[in-house]
């Protein structure tokens, strides 16, 4: 598999990793989507601004709430990505569970 930075790819899960490291790698790359950016940043605004506050020892206590996961590593899954220097060895590493087209 030969990828060139600069240019937009699109990948597909053939097969699901049986670890959990191979499996978070391609949800890191899926989350690289400009899509699934937006969603995150915008969900990431409103989860900063809706912070539960209780009193805990006299003070106030922030209960922060969980990052959303807005992507899932399953078979059949397609997502673009612009390929970078940076990602491509994230991709070499996973290669035997996607294809790239």
């Amino acid at each position: 598999m030969t990828l060139t930075a600069g240019k937009t790819v699109t990948i597909s899960v053939t097969k699901l990793p049986a670890e959990a490291k191979h499996r978070k790698t391609i949800e890191r790359l899926m989350r690289l989507q400009p899509s699934i950016q937006r969603t995150l940043s915008r969900v990431a605004r409103e989860r900063g601004r809706n912070n539960p506050e209780n009193q805990r020892g006299g003070r106030m206590w922030i209960s922060r709430i969980p990052a959303t996961r807005c992507v899932r590593a399953e078979v059949g899954a397609k997502f673009k990505i612009k390929v970078t220097p940076k990602i491509i060895p994230d991709v070499m590493a996973v290669q035997r569970f996607i294809a790239v087209a």
